[in-house]
């Protein structure tokens, strides 16, 4: 067998020690030193499986200025990100099988890591042929309406997670309840699309959804909303790192949909931890010039698909969380929740990895790889890998990436040309 890459001195989650030994972008075994094209030796650094963020708008095309699957993907590999599945509210959105193979073909093209798409759910999508055409999930699907989402009425929404179910389809589901007039103030849209409203709808949702259909609710804000969820829940970094309070309140940089909550609130959410499956960044970036319009009219939405790992390692350094809960929600759990091979220690995972020294920094966006230029998150702790390992080759090392690894995942409903 030739060995490919040979990443030395691993500490595995266990507390051992030992080499884990990589071919043709698998993990083939895990023990003692063997000769290798490559090695790289891991000590002093924490070795994660790559994670998956199984929630991002990786743009192109017509709003190719925000974002294109080339600066989305690199600045996920940059942030230890192996994986990302792009949500279809595009332009034009994702409804048929033509579009969304385009879609692969685009991605394909462009992005240095493993992705896939979902599918758009709307009343007059092709449901059955994207799903035969390698859809990953269906949605996210808008109970309410988002920036390039509109929001589905309850009857109609009903009969879509029918025919999901009926397709064997997972749902992920943005779920909010929208009331008053358009927001001033972030205090505004924290009241507008409140919190509460927020665990009405996902109530109501779960309501909606046939027995035992395959559910995930996407960007979760509150702890009441976390309890109220039927199905898989998934939470963002700046709900849990971030507060509206923390920023001015006509800052709409921090304008996101589900809102940014209060600084009780927030607190309240880590509480939640243990009930939390997925972290996913809902990386959706939008350009300053789009952000410095009045607050009435500015976009929602934060880029964040790189510092969403750092800033939770930073949190495993405080000892707020720990190391375990981390892989397991960013890793192995969307993982499972998508069906693709799990990125891992044992022999047959996918060779997917990223190395995190020991010291902690400071967010600074003009180190970042995202188009956008800019991070809600600037200033915050974190901790940045240093390499980063795709299919078992080294994509990205000392803040470049190194080579383009794009693996397209197929949903489970794929049928092959």
């Amino acid at each position: 067998m030739t060995v490919d890459l040979v990443l030395r001195n691993v500490v595995l989650p266990t507390g051992r020690r030992a080499d884990v030994v990589i071919a043709g972008g698998i993990v083939r075994h895990v023990g003692a030193a063997v000769r290798a094209d490559e090695t790289i030796d891991c000590t002093g650094y924490t070795c994660l499986p790559g994670a998956v963020d199984m929630h991002v708008h990786m743009r192109g095309g017509v709003q190719a200025e925000k974002e294109d699957w080339r600066t989305g993907t690199v600045s996920a590999i940059a942030g230890g990100v192996t994986v990302v599945v792009d949500q279809p509210n595009t332009i034009p959105p994702i409804t048929t099988p033509e579009l969304l193979r385009a879609r692969v073909r685009e991605a394909e093209r462009e992005a240095v890591c493993g992705f896939a798409v979902n599918a758009g759910v709307a009343p007059g999508a092709d449901l059955t042929g994207m799903r035969d055409a390698g859809a990953m999930a269906f949605g996210e699907t808008f109970a309410a309406p988002s920036s390039y989402g509109e929001g589905l009425d309850p009857e109609t929404l009903k009969g879509l997670l029918s025919r999901i179910h009926a397709l064997g389809g997972l749902a992920t589901v943005h779920a909010e309840e929208v009331r008053g007039a358009g927001p001033a103030t972030l205090a505004d849209h924290d009241r507008t699309r409140s919190g509460a409203g927020e665990a009405r709808a996902v109530q109501a949702v779960a309501a909606l959804a046939p027995e035992g259909m395959r559910l995930h609710f996407c960007h979760l804000s509150t702890a009441a909303s976390i309890r109220a969820a039927r199905g898989t829940v998934e939470v963002t970094p700046h709900h849990l790192f971030l507060s509206h309070e923390i920023f001015a309140g006509d800052d709409t940089r921090a304008r996101v949909n589900p809102p940014l909550r209060d600084e009780a609130t927030r607190r309240d959410l880590w509480s939640c931890w243990d009930a939390i499956d997925v972290i996913a960044s809902d990386h959706a970036p939008h350009t300053l010039r789009e952000k410095g319009l009045p607050f009435e009219e500015a976009p929602s939405g934060l880029p964040g698909v790189e510092t969403m790992v750092p800033l939770l390692m930073a949190a495993v350094r405080r000892g707020q969380i720990s190391l375990a809960s981390v892989i397991e929600k960013t890793s192995w759990r969307p993982a499972a929740i998508l069906g693709i091979p799990r990125a891992g220690f044992l022999p047959g995972d996918r060779a997917d990895f990223a190395l995190y020294p020991d010291e902690v920094t400071c967010i600074d966006a003009s180190s970042l790889h995202a188009r956008c230029g800019w991070s809600p998150f600037e200033g915050l702790d974190a901790v940045f890998p240093d390499e980063v390992v795709v299919r078992g080759r080294r994509a990205y090392a000392d803040g470049d990436c190194r080579e383009a690894h794009p693996v397209w995942y197929p949903g489970r409903g794929y049928l092959s040309p």
